[in-house]
């Protein structure tokens, strides 16, 4: 009786209920773990090691990380009956916002995963059969890079960077704008250990960019858009600030109904439809507008649009 007394007191947090939820299908490490949950790294290695001495989950090591899963012990010994009713209990609460929005982020930390090379492929997984030496999206993007000639790029909402270093590398000249001083600070950062010099940065907002008129050959909205006040204003902008035969690109979610991204995310729209993104573009004087799916996965809320339009000339 102590030791069941003792295992229903672990169970009896929902932290570590969210934990073994996620666990029951996948292989992660803590710090996947960190971002599924939304807690601190600290609390979430606490819960695993309770979790592990329980004999609940199991931990093993893999290409220089630790993985931990659910302990195959846990459906076959003593605790059958109990793990049954917890897959019963996790299986009705489907629809629970904050459950929505752990397998949300769990999609995306495995979408992010499969186009790493480094943790994609490994023997043991379940897409070994892919395995490809030397294959990666990043090469790809580079490649195709070197087909462009050398364009005056706009990274709109750059965030940390990332993106504005890739385009760095085919583009005569990347301005990079985003709102947060914090995250430029982290961007350029970023750009002094690659040894980037021909990026600009500044700060400002979507609808009111600190760029003159006709300035770019090409500007960039990635994921950027739904956390504008006026989206409609924020591609408006976009297209100003284009030379004319240039071109306006936006990847950008399609519409979802996962509202935890307003609170966690701060996003202000939860996605576009594909005709509502080609209105904003046309409205804003673009010509041969086109969307498209950029990206999608089973089980993924999160669907990636891919629109373009070109200045009129």
């Amino acid at each position: 009786m102590r030791t069941a007394s003792a295992l229903y007191k672990l169970l009896g947090d929902e932290a570590r209920l969210r934990l073994l939820r996620v666990l029951r299908s996948e292989r992660l490490n803590v710090t996947e773990l960190t971002g599924i949950l939304g807690l601190a790294q600290s609390g979430v290695s606490r819960h695993l090691g309770l979790l592990k001495e329980a004999g609940l989950i199991s931990e093993e090591r893999d290409a220089g990380f630790t993985y931990y899963r659910l302990s195959p012990a846990v459906r076959d010994d003593g605790h059958r009956t109990l793990w049954a009713a917890l897959e019963e209990q996790f299986d009705e609460a489907g629809d629970d916002p904050a459950i929505r929005a752990d397998e949300a982020r769990l999609q995306e930390v495995l979408r992010l995963r499969k186009e790493n090379f480094d943790t994609h492929g490994s023997p043991d997984s379940r897409d070994a059969r892919q395995l490809v030496p030397g294959r990666s999206w990043a090469a790809w993007s580079r490649a195709l890079g070197m087909l462009l000639p050398p364009l005056r790029v706009a990274d709109l909402g750059c965030g940390e960077g990332y993106l504005t270093i890739e385009a760095s590398r085919w583009a005569s000249r990347v301005i990079a704008v985003d709102r947060s001083e914090t995250v430029l600070s982290r961007a350029k950062g970023l750009a002094r250990r690659r040894r980037v010099s021909n990026v600009v940065w500044k700060r400002g907002e979507l609808d009111k960019l600190p760029i003159k008129d006709e300035s770019v050959d090409v500007a960039l909205l990635s994921q950027a858009l739904h956390h504008a006040q006026d989206p409609g204003r924020a591609v408006a902008e976009a297209a100003r600030i284009t030379v004319s035969g240039g071109r306006v690109l936006v990847l950008d979610l399609r519409t979802h109904s996962e509202e935890w991204v307003r609170t966690k995310l701060g996003d202000q729209t939860l996605g576009f439809r594909d005709d509502e993104l080609a209105r904003l573009l046309t409205a804003a004087g673009l010509r041969d507008v086109q969307v498209g799916v950029g990206a999608r996965k089973a089980g993924d809320p999160f669907i990636v649009l891919i629109a373009s339009g070109t200045k009129a000339r």
